[in-house]
């Protein structure tokens, strides 16, 4: 890990290390402590990175080793997530003098007092009980939180106490900042904290280095995007309520002092009419759209259900390539390209007259003032970025294709109801820009997982984490597990339940937890069948007193969700890919993890453009391979753990059998023998934390695989 630590030789290059160490290395402490000794010695902060909240706040009470005074901890780290996930002091002003009503005022008064003792004001899996807000309407946690980059900073007269701000100040002074993958990429991209970017990364996790930049570096010019984009530049229209405010307001003392950038607030302002506005999507499927965009997007739906195979299919969203496109879409793309084109004008002008502001610097721009205009110059910035991305999109249709972009249509539904509809277009190699933006202007990079090489070898995880984009190739190391995996666990590969099949699937889950007594975590590939086996079993299993907990059904975070299954060894939890890695519940809590099949990856367009460049069907092999390797690293936490991994699916190709650690005994077998298998392995006699045997049942040889 040192080497990540070392001076770089050349600029834009570098040192980046790729570490893979298995469960129970202790890979934590092994990035802690050097990372900690650099941060003494260099004067600077360490940034590490997680893919999941779930792992943030694991590290947080790992670095109580490295500091184990509390006082001292506080001052040497700090955990950094997005503003979505902080409570914003003035919309809770706003909230407690009439903002909210009913139920809601109701929460706005606890939150208020939680606000006064909380450590640092997160939300979202921080020390607000996760129940709380489930108590409550559905988005009235979401309306105390800055989730539409409104934000005034110095402006705000709680700027001083703002929970976000007091983050962003203390990283400053931070030995150790603990980040996610999206807040990396977002700070570098932005260009936000430039005087303080960070020099040696992190990255743990590391294997979804490459889904993070997909998100981060994707455009999409879509309907809520758009809208969006006009609520922040109008702020409140007729007939709606809240604190928002526009563009207009937000800059008045800025606009009363400089004409030019007066002019440009107006042309934003009368050009953001063009966007989408509220009632878009009911307007689109009257087909009777408004406006120079909503007329684009309904060239999309239009194209979008002609080329849908099963539009009928009520459960899934449409998608088709911006592949030939149709005379209606090339005719409404010139109109909205003007439209976004009179916007992005303004915005680009606005930030120059910003910029030029500062530079007169007038008597009344103080330190506060000077903090908010360049807060501003960094908030339009982004939405100039984000509308110039936009227009490149529209060129592309009638136009050459780019081969490093995939660029395609989308409807999007859940249940049969539409809820977005427009345009994406994604990095072919997601991995170039974060590399360009984020790697290059570090001097080290350490990326570490369990799972970094899953699923194929070094060039695999190099390609997965932007290595190739570099003119220095990384350093490697790899360190196997130290448990004993064929004596602690067994892998069952179900035959005869059907996949897809909500009753057999429900029956499967059901016999097995109450096998185990529960302990289990349940793997999804789908929500739709999770809430189905989900809705035929809880109370059968609450008869037998083994609670159910399930993601995308119990309005909790998945956080809270994952304290609650950890302190109940009966209780079990099902859930989708948030649970499939970054979830660490050692002991009798977690002995069963059971898959509803092979994890095979959605069929998209932009799946279908990758698999292509990546191989073809290997390109799949490995995304499967890295999945179940995951999932399987739930099962065993510790060397006295032991468990079972039952995989609900006869269609499991033998060659991907080798994503399971070496010596793992895998067996093909029907749901009554994993039933009775589930129940030899764990019962009281021989199960966990019972101090039974550790001699594992035979496997019946014409079943055996290994």
């Amino acid at each position: 890990v040192t080497a990540a630590f070392a001076p770089r030789a050349v600029r834009d290059t570098p040192n980046m290390v790729l570490a893979e160490a298995g469960t129970g290395i202790g890979k934590t402490l092994g990035y802690l402590a050097p990372a900690s000794l650099w941060a003494e010695r260099a004067g600077g902060a360490v940034w590490i990175s997680t893919y999941t909240k779930a792992l943030q706040r694991q590290l947080s009470g790992e670095t109580a080793r490295i500091f184990p005074d509390a006082v001292l901890r506080k001052e040497r780290v700090v955990t950094r997530k997005g503003r979505e996930n902080y409570l914003c002091l003035l919309n809770l002003e706003d909230a407690l003098q009439g903002g909210f009503a009913g139920r809601a005022a109701v929460l706005a008064q606890l939150v208020a007092r939680w606000a006064a003792y909380t450590a640092d004001g997160d939300m979202v899996g921080g020390d607000l009980p996760g129940w709380l807000t489930t108590l409550f309407r559905r988005n009235g946690s979401a309306a105390l939180t800055d989730r539409r980059g409104e934000c005034v900073y110095a402006g705000c007269p709680h700027y001083r106490k703002c929970f976000i701000e007091h983050a962003a100040r203390a990283s400053v002074q931070a030995d150790i900042v603990i980040a996610n993958h999206a807040l990396v990429m977002v700070n570098a991209a932005r260009g936000r904290e430039t005087q303080t970017r960070p020099t040696r990364y992190v990255f743990d996790e590391g294997h979804h280095l490459f889904d993070a930049a997909d998100s981060m570096f994707a455009t999409a010019l879509t309907g809520s995007e758009t809208i969006e984009l006009r609520r922040w530049i109008l702020g409140p229209e007729a007939g709606s309520r809240g604190r928002r405010r526009g563009l207009a307001a937000r800059l008045s003392d800025v606009a009363s002092y400089d004409e030019g950038g007066n002019r440009a607030i107006g042309d934003a302002v009368q050009a953001a009419h063009a966007l989408a506005s509220e009632g878009w999507l009911g307007r689109l499927a009257e087909g009777q759209p408004f406006g120079p965009i909503e007329a684009l997007l309904a060239a999309v739906r239009g194209l979008a259900f002609a080329r849908a195979e099963q539009p009928g299919d009520a459960g899934y969203g449409l998608e088709t390539e911006l592949a030939d496109p149709s005379p209606a879409l090339i005719e409404a793309a010139g109109p909205a390209a003007h439209a976004l084109d009179a916007l992005l004008r303004p915005l680009v002008t606005l930030g120059q007259r910003l910029e030029a502001v500062l530079q007169e610097a007038p008597d009344w721009l103080d330190g506060q003032a000077r903090a908010r205009v360049e807060g501003a110059i960094a908030s339009i910035a982004w939405r100039a970025e984000t509308v110039a991305a936009w227009l490149s999109l529209l060129a592309r249709i009638g136009g050459p294709v780019d081969p490093d972009f995939v660029d395609w249509l989308a409807v999007d539904r859940v249940e049969g109801r539409e809820y977005d509809i427009g345009l994406h277009r994604h990095w072919l190699d997601p991995t170039r820009p974060f590399a360009e933006i984020v790697l290059k202007p570090a001097h080290g990079a350490l990326v570490t997982s369990a799972t970094l090489r899953a699923g194929g070898d070094w060039d695999v995880a190099e390609a997965r984490t932007g290595a190739p984009h570099l003119a220095r190739g990384p350093a490697h190391f790899v360190a196997e597990s130290p448990f004993d995996y064929p004596t602690r666990a067994e892998v069952l590969i179900v035959t005869d339940v059907k996949r897809g099949d909500i009753p057999q699937l429900a029956n499967a889950y059901a016999r097995l937890i109450a096998a185990a007594k529960g302990g289990t975590l349940g793997l999804f590939t789908a929500i739709r069948r999770l809430r189905g086996v989900h809705g035929r079993i809880a109370d059968r299993l609450a008869r037998d007193g083994l609670a159910l907990h399930a993601q995308h059904v119990d309005p909790i975070d998945t956080g809270t969700l994952v304290d609650i299954f950890r302190d109940d060894p009966s209780a079990s939890l099902l859930g989708t890919d948030a649970l499939r890695d970054g979830v660490d519940v050692p002991g009798s809590s977690l002995r069963l993890v059971v898959m509803e099949g092979v994890p095979w990856p959605k069929p998209t367009v932009l799946h279908a453009a990758r698999k292509l460049a990546g191989g073809g069907s290997a390109y799949d092999d490995r995304i499967v391979r890295a999945r179940l390797a995951q999932a399987f690293g739930r099962l065993i936490r510790r060397a006295d753990d032991r468990g079972a991994f039952v995989l609900l699916s006869a269609a499991m190709p033998s060659r991907l059998l080798d994503a399971f650690p070496p010596g793992v005994a895998i067996s093909r077998v029907t749901l009554d023998e994993a039933v009775a298998r589930v129940a030899g392995r764990l019962s009281s006699d021989a199960g966990i934390g019972h101090g039974g045997s550790d001699i594992l049942p035979a496997a019946a040889p014409e079943t055996s695989i290994r």
